[in-house]
């Protein structure tokens, strides 16, 4: 297993309050299951916004003895790991994962801008698991919704975030892509969707 990329996210212009997920998903060599890593806003504390970094495996069998993981990951088995740091939302946050030893993964939070780095968790895949497949998707989820049956769509809070094209230090790949985000599900051409380009990647608002 060797070393995956960092995903790069900027949640600029987020509601400073739960309930966003940006996220991109992880696909390892020899295994189906996905796993996550990504930022969610948080409200504020006096004199600080709050960033919340998570990383997360759905592979059955993963393991963690870190202290910032816990079993059950979206309320079903597995690991997510969380850390929740006082932190500005503007900058591009590099979410860095890396094979540190075996089947184990750690996932660090780096703000590009001042060079601070966070630890976020680590978890143990099953054997068998290689390093991190070419190509997956990467999403941004309103979770309050997920337990409504029904929901006003103009009540979606406006969030704008940019997703940049991953990178990684392990020689080979080559230079990592982000393709052009769109819209899927229930509420297509119905939540004020849209993406421009900008030099960090693509800039995504969504809501009202």
């Amino acid at each position: 297993m060797t070393s995956v990329p960092d995903m790069r996210i900027s949640m600029a212009t987020a509601p400073h309050e739960t309930g966003y997920y940006f996220a991109q998903q992880l696909v390892f060599n020899g295994l189906s299951d996905v796993g996550y890593t990504g930022l969610q806003p948080r409200p504020d504390v006096p004199g600080s916004s709050i960033v919340h970094a998570v990383f997360s495996s759905f592979v059955p069998g993963t393991t963690s003895t870190d202290p910032d993981c816990h079993d059950g990951a979206d309320g079903g088995a597995c690991v997510s790991c969380a850390v929740e740091i006082p932190a500005p939302y503007a900058p591009l946050y590099n979410l860095m994962v890396k094979n540190t030893g075996g089947t184990t993964s750690t996932a660090t939070l780096v703000d590009s801008a001042s060079g601070k780095s966070t630890h976020v968790g680590s978890y143990t895949l099953p054997s068998g698991a290689g390093g991190i497949k070419s190509s997956q998707v990467g999403f941004i989820e309103y979770y309050p919704w997920n337990a409504m049956p029904s929901h006003l769509r103009s009540s979606l809070l406006y969030a704008n975030v940019t997703f940049g094209a991953p990178t990684t230090s392990t020689p080979g790949p080559g230079s990592g892509q982000v393709h052009n985000p769109y819209e899927y599900g229930d509420c297509v051409g119905k939540v004020n969707f849209d993406v421009r380009t900008t030099d960090q990647g693509y800039h995504v608002s969504v809501g009202f």
